[in-house]
């Protein structure tokens, strides 16, 4: 299928009116319905997400309602937030981040879908805080293994750099994410923390001037699952 630029361009800006710019207000309740999403996967009532992944993973990025909308070419577009293991093994102040991107083909409609992703290695989200990268171009990413089963059945030496899951309506499951675009949202950051900082200040050096309270809830929630 040939694809004209405008109708990229059509695609993109669609991505992007169905999420607007997220005001100071807006990414405190960002935050806790992102906990409440992380807690839910760790919840799964058909088993859980293998210990080995959770335990072996560098960051974990949890983005609540990513949004898709089409007519023709679609985009989707969501905002969430990244948390990275920190030198004594807690985890670091969140900091925001966006995914987008186009699809296409004759499409209609539109979609929101809690997407949760777990980096296995430094290097994929420190390319990530650099700038703007393709999963599954950038870095490596699979579908997540879901269930009891998978804890012995799968190889959790990981060969992916990032492992994904995803909620539609119901349970989570794995799912392919490639081609989806994901960013630092260096405004949202400033808004929340109240001066602008560097994605990798916040996640690998964990340098805020003040964790806010539903801040800290979700570091709580990334140590120990609930």
């Amino acid at each position: 299928m040939t694809v004209r630029p405008h109708a990229l361009i059509a695609a993109l800006a669609l991505a992007a009116l169905l999420v607007p710019p997220a005001g100071a207000k807006d990414l405190p309740e960002k935050l806790r319905v992102a906990t409440t999403v992380y807690q839910e996967l760790m919840d799964l009532p058909d088993g859980e997400v293998p210990g080995g992944l959770i335990e072996g993973a560098r960051c974990i990025a949890v983005i609540p309602s990513v949004i898709k909308g089409a007519f023709g070419i679609g985009g989707r577009r969501g905002r969430g937030a990244l948390s990275c293991r920190m030198e004594d093994g807690s985890f670091s102040p969140p900091a925001f981040v966006t995914i987008g991107g186009a699809s296409l083909g004759l499409q209609i409609g539109g979609s929101s879908t809690d997407l949760v992703l777990f980096f296995m290695t430094e290097r994929g989200a420190r390319a990530l805080l650099r700038t703007e990268f393709t999963l599954g171009g950038d870095a490596a990413v699979a579908a997540g293994p879901v269930g009891r089963s998978a804890q012995a059945s799968t190889d959790i030496s990981l060969k992916a750099e990032i492992y994904s899951y995803a909620r539609a309506r119901g349970l989570f499951a794995g799912v392919s994410v490639e081609g989806a675009h994901l960013g630092v949202d260096d405004k949202s950051n400033q808004r929340y923390y109240g001066q602008r900082l560097w994605g990798d200040e916040i996640v690998f050096d964990g340098i805020v001037p003040k964790v806010p309270e539903e801040a800290k809830r979700f570091q709580e929630v990334l140590e120990n699952g609930r």
